[in-house]
Order: C-alpha cells, then sequence, then structure tokens
C-alpha cells in the first residue's frame, strides 16, 4: 500500500509560481514512475508532467513545456513539481501518482496505481 501527500497548492497572481511536492509512505519510489496530474471543474482529469524511476527522464504536455518542471528526490521519497509563469487556466486540482508497474513515466491515467488527494491551485487574473 502507498500513501501519496500533495502539498504546495494555493492561490497566487497570473505570472506567479507555485511548488508542488508529493510525498510518499509506505512504500520506496525509487524504482516506480510518477506523474502529475491535474482536473479542472467540468474537465477530465489530464497529464501534466512524468518522471522516470532514476529523473533522467522527463515528460511533460505541451501546456506545461518550458513552465513546469518535474523532479524528484528519491533519498526523501517525495516527487516534485516547480510551476512557473502560471495562467488562471493552470487553475485545477494537482494530483501526483504512482505507476508501480513501470520505471518510465505514461501520459495515461490509467496506468498508475496510486493517487494522492489533491491540492487545489487557483490562479487569479
Amino acid at each position: 500500500q502507498v500513501q501519496l501527500v500533495e502539498s504546495g497548492g494555493g492561490l497566487v497572481q497570473a505570472g506567479g509560481s507555485l511548488r508542488l511536492s508529493c510525498a510518499a509512505a509506505g512504500r520506496t519510489l525509487i524504482d516506480v514512475a510518477m506523474g502529475w496530474f491535474r482536473q479542472a471543474p467540468g474537465k477530465e482529469r489530464e497529464f501534466v508532467a512524468g518522471i522516470s524511476w532514476s529523473g533522467e527522464t522527463t515528460e511533460y504536455t505541451d501546456s506545461a513545456k518550458g513552465r513546469f518542471t518535474i523532479s524528484r528526490d528519491n533519498a526523501k521519497n517525495t516527487v516534485y513539481l516547480q510551476m512557473n509563469s502560471l495562467k488562471p487556466e493552470d487553475t485545477a486540482v494537482y494530483y501526483c501518482a504512482a505507476d508501480l508497474s513501470s520505471y518510465w513515466p505514461s501520459g495515461q491515467a490509467r496506468r498508475y496505481d496510486y493517487w494522492g488527494q489533491g491540492t487545489q491551485v487557483t490562479v487569479s487574473s
């Protein structure tokens, strides 16, 4: 069993930055891929970024490229999402997820086995 707990969300003005954290308990994440997803009201959950077990491979949705950076600290069993130049359309609940069956990140939510409870990010214009 894996417990994932996100933190770092909040209210920020457009152009600002936030750093989300996802701390894991119950199992080491050193050998699994991790992802960040988000879900805005009335919309489907969408992939934002993913990172391989070693941190060497990262994937981003087009809207996140150049603005967001995913990273991990396996010693702390924690994954991060640094979000810069935030826009109102980034407003959503952000979730981290663990894919225990792969070293490499996937953009497909169904591939992930465990999910956090989510953290709200609100970007005002």
